[in-house]
């Protein structure tokens, strides 16, 4: 997940310290990884015996839940703690870390052990271990791809009385949108519909202000409607892209979205949330980052041939573009065990352990397994995540992150939740908010 939490430590709640059992005090031989609490960490930890068993190495584990998850693990970070010798670190910690000197290089490693940054998907090796962008300096081994994408009803979709009511009323059938206009023509028939006695609604949509949750929604959509951060000619050249006229046009929508089609109370919500409205049978259709399909597909309720997968539709122009997601796997500067990291890391890195972690529910970024013939029908949503993971953007991923996140979360929460000014006000806002962030670091 690009999580970047970004609240005081106040907020801070427990800590949840999984997997296998240890001594309370370190020995050389153990090693900790810290991650967020979820599915895919639990998963990681049945993963990991194989290196217990083959190293001699015991894993500990420090799983923080996503609310605190940032919070906890940049202090971490910035206060030199010795916690984590291996940190699966957001996205956009990278250039932090890097100019901070709180991840350890890798690029000598890689080419002792022969991991070539080439067999990894591009926009994975770009989003979770170059620093700077675009150049060939890593700070983290691609460790679990993710991306935004959609789930839905494909059993709602498929009822004869709905396919014949949409078709009357659109002149098209009832069917994976191609646009983002369709979605909205979707999410609005669906919007206050009786289905099975239960009244339902359109999309269940990322709102939540306090960490990163409306940027990643709004940014999803933005994308494709052509939003741009800055002049692709000239770096830190905001305005006229960031407040474009098609990046108003987008943020319009996200709101008219908001407006027309979510669930009661949805002024809030994010991964949790979406997933719950989505799994109780809210909604028909699900904004959500790819991490959420495996659950989907074994649910009792919305699972197996109930539900489908698209990726992002298309902007007006034609189109599509998703918000990435994913971390990559990087040696804490501060842990004295680099050399154990690194073996966990070589060992990580095999594509037979690659392909187990794709079986497990983790979403590997190893070209191997995602190009393997058999991979996008080995899963429902297999081939949706390659489809989705080959229009990816990212958010900012400077060291002043948090305070361009900051600014984004309030612009678009007032805008599409609170309903202050004009998508043309917030996009303005936005651009002299970043302007000055950029303008505070020097970089004019």
């Amino acid at each position: 997940m690009t999580f970047r939490h970004v609240r005081s430590l106040a907020a801070f709640g427990a800590v949840l310290a999984a997997g296998v059992a240890g001594t309370s005090q370190a020995s050389a031989k153990d090693l900790t990884l810290c991650w967020a609490a979820w599915d895919p960490a639990n998963a990681l930890v049945e993963l990991s015996k194989d290196f217990e068993a083959k190293s001699g190495v015991k894993m500990k584990f420090e799983f923080v839940p996503w609310p605190n998850f940032a919070d906890r693990m940049l202090n971490e970070l910035n206060s030199g703690g010795k916690l984590c010798d291996l940190m699966i670190g957001d996205s956009q910690w990278i250039g932090g870390a890097a100019e901070n000197g709180q991840y350890v290089k890798l690029n000598d490693f890689f080419d002792k052990e022969g991991i070539k940054m080439d067999d990894f998907i591009p926009a994975t090796v770009v989003g979770y271990a170059e620093w700077p962008k675009n150049s060939p300096n890593y700070w983290a081994l691609p460790a679990f791809g993710d991306v935004v994408g959609w789930s839905y009803r494909k059993d709602w979709f498929a009822r004869p009385e709905l396919q014949a009511e949409f078709k009357q009323k659109y002149g098209r059938d009832l069917a994976v949108p191609k646009t983002f206009a369709e979605l909205k023509d979707i999410a609005e028939f669906f919007q206050k519909r009786e289905i099975d006695g239960k009244t339902v609604y359109g999309a269940a949509i990322y709102t939540e202000r306090g960490s990163e949750g409306i940027t990643m929604g709004v940014m999803d959509v933005l994308y494709s409607f052509g939003f741009q951060y800055e002049n692709p000619d000239k770096p830190y050249e905001l305005d006229g892209f960031v407040n474009s006229a098609k990046a108003v046009q987008g943020l319009e929508f996200y709101k008219q979205l908001y407006d027309c089609c979510t669930p009661p109370g949805h002024s809030d919500a994010y991964m949790s949330e979406d997933i719950d409205a989505y799994k109780s049978g809210q909604v028909a259709l699900h904004m959500n980052f790819a991490f959420t399909w495996p659950g989907i597909n074994a649910d009792a309720n919305v699972g197996g041939d109930k539900s489908g997968y698209f990726p992002n539709p298309a902007g007006p122009d034609g189109k599509a573009f998703a918000q990435l997601g994913g971390q990559g796997i990087s040696v804490v500067s501060a842990s004295e065990k680099k050399d154990d990291a690194l073996a966990y890391i070589k060992w990580f890195a095999q594509p037979e352990i690659q392909q187990k972690w794709w079986q497990m529910g983790g979403y590997s970024a190893l070209r191997k397994v995602v190009e393997d013939p058999g991979f996008a029908t080995s899963q429902p949503y297999a081939q949706t995540f390659l489809d989705s993971m080959a229009i990816v953007k990212d958010f900012w991923a400077e060291p002043s992150y948090a305070s361009l996140l900051q600014a984004a979360q309030k612009r678009f929460h007032d805008y599409v939740v609170a309903g202050q000014g004009s998508a043309q006000d917030a996009l303005d806002g936005l651009a002299k908010d970043w302007t000055q962030v950029f303008d505070d670091e020097g970089k004019y």
